[in-house]
């Protein structure tokens, strides 16, 4: 990474509404098979936003043979393309390390009737 990419703690602290932003957006992709987000599912393993509003999002999926794959990328790349301040979106499919339940958030696990402390 190049010196001029680091982020400085006042970077940080400007985009930190639009990180939410984004958040926010990705929030609104729900898995087609779980009534859960794929952010609360724990779907996004890097989000990172750099000086010029550019994201960048490492995502996996529950399985590898997800048959809605291509749908939901398409989703969380709109959502986030189209939230105020985003100059664009690159998105990474990842498999490692493959996903499991322990990646849910509290939301997620209160969602699926799960106890959130485990």
């Amino acid at each position: 990474m190049a010196q001029k990419d680091v982020l400085t703690p006042q970077d940080v602290k400007d985009l930190a509404p639009l990180y939410e932003d984004v958040v926010l957006s990705i929030k609104q992709v729900y898995d087609p098979e779980i009534p859960v987000n794929v952010y609360d599912l724990g779907l996004i393993y890097d989000l990172h936003i750099d000086k010029e509003h550019k994201v960048y999002i490492k995502m996996t999926f529950t399985a590898p043979n997800c048959p809605m794959a291509d749908q939901v990328l398409a989703e969380v790349q709109h959502g986030v393309e189209t939230t105020p301040g985003v100059s664009g979106c690159e998105i990474e499919l990842v498999w490692e390390p493959a996903w499991d339940a322990s990646l849910l958030s509290d939301e997620a696990r209160i969602a699926l009737g799960w106890d959130p402390e485990f």
